[in-house]
């Protein structure tokens, strides 16, 4: 049987429109051809968000977003396509994160600990994470901040390093260097100076040694002198010197007596101290040996009468 042109052409037609519906419906993620189960989640923002976009776990994508509805207060109900074959616990999250710095949003399933799993229809707890523009959007401002102060100083250097200022930083260099210039004289100097007085110096470092010998020496005798002085202060230590005090007191005591026994008239000498009238017989009998002695001296004969023969008057 021969089959028309249009009976083709009509069949063609059917066959590109149901690959069409396919295709659209495959790029909506819509997958006619295998099993799966929808679960739903409210969100107040879905920026970034759109139908098809995954739905991962730990990254590996489990279903897709198969449809987006705007509610009446203002939130959106989203529709997840999740395959079969995963098993989703009830109390799982299904939060809304950023893809890429450019706002792209997916879905990732925070799988929770229930041992119950979420049916058919089940609408799931909804989680929306920040953007990684919002992230980062105070490392942005400090970034701006930084700039800004980078800008401020590089505007500082450029005002600093004035042709004045070169002008002063290369004079300061060249008083660096004639400095230097001046030292490394200098240091040459000291060295002819060494070299030509080395003799002196160790003549100086010999006395220096021989001075440090005796030293040395005399510190010796020194300990010898400490050692001296040690023990004599032992000697002294245990001498007994409370008794000798105790002797000396009494001395004093008794000295302190006589004096005392002097001053009141007691014994002779007391009586010679404080009494006149012995005084003054005492010098009158002095004056009365001069008088005598002076007598004797001017006539002897008077008193002594001597003959070389033994001659002479014995009545006179």
């Amino acid at each position: 049987m021969k089959i028309s042109n249009e009976t083709k052409i009509g069949a063609l037609t059917a066959v590109a429109i149901s690959i069409l519906i396919l295709g659209y419906s495959f790029l909506r993620g819509n997958d006619l051809f295998s099993g799966s189960n929808r679960f739903y989640a409210i969100y107040k923002s879905v920026d970034g968000l759109s139908v098809s976009k995954p739905v991962l776990v730990n990254g590996f994508p489990i279903g897709h977003i198969s449809k987006m509805q705007l509610d009446a207060d203002g939130r959106t109900t989203v529709e997840f396509k999740i395959e079969s074959q995963y098993k989703v616990p009830v109390n799982t999250s299904a939060k809304l994160v950023s893809t890429d710095l450019l706002g792209s949003k997916a879905i990732v399933f925070e799988l929770g600990d229930s041992k119950e799993y979420a049916e058919n229809k089940d609408t799931l707890k909804a989680d929306i994470q920040g953007s990684l523009a919002e992230s980062l959007q105070p490392i942005q401002t400090k970034a701006e901040n930084l700039i800004t102060k980078l800008d401020s100083s590089l505007a500082s250097i450029n005002k600093i390093l004035n042709p004045a200022f070169q002008k002063n930083v290369d004079r300061s260099f060249a008083s660096i260097a004639n400095s230097l210039q001046t030292l490394e004289s200098t240091t040459k100097k000291i060295d002819n100076l060494v070299g030509t007085q080395s003799v002196h110096i160790n003549s100086i470092l010999a006395n220096a040694d021989a001075v440090s010998g005796n030293l040395k020496t005399s510190t010796g005798h020194l300990t010898n002198i400490s050692s001296n002085f040690e023990k004599t202060s032992n000697d002294i230590a245990n001498s007994n010197i409370k008794q000798t005090l105790d002797n000396a007191n009494k001395a004093v005591a008794d000295l302190q007596a006589t004096i005392s026994k002097i001053n009141t008239s007691q014994g002779s000498l007391g009586l010679l101290m404080n009494d006149d009238k012995l005084y003054k017989n005492l010098q009158d009998a002095s004056n009365n040996l001069n008088l005598l002695f002076l007598d004797l001296k001017a006539n002897p004969k008077r008193y002594v009468h001597f003959s070389v023969f033994g001659g002479g008057n014995k009545d006179k």
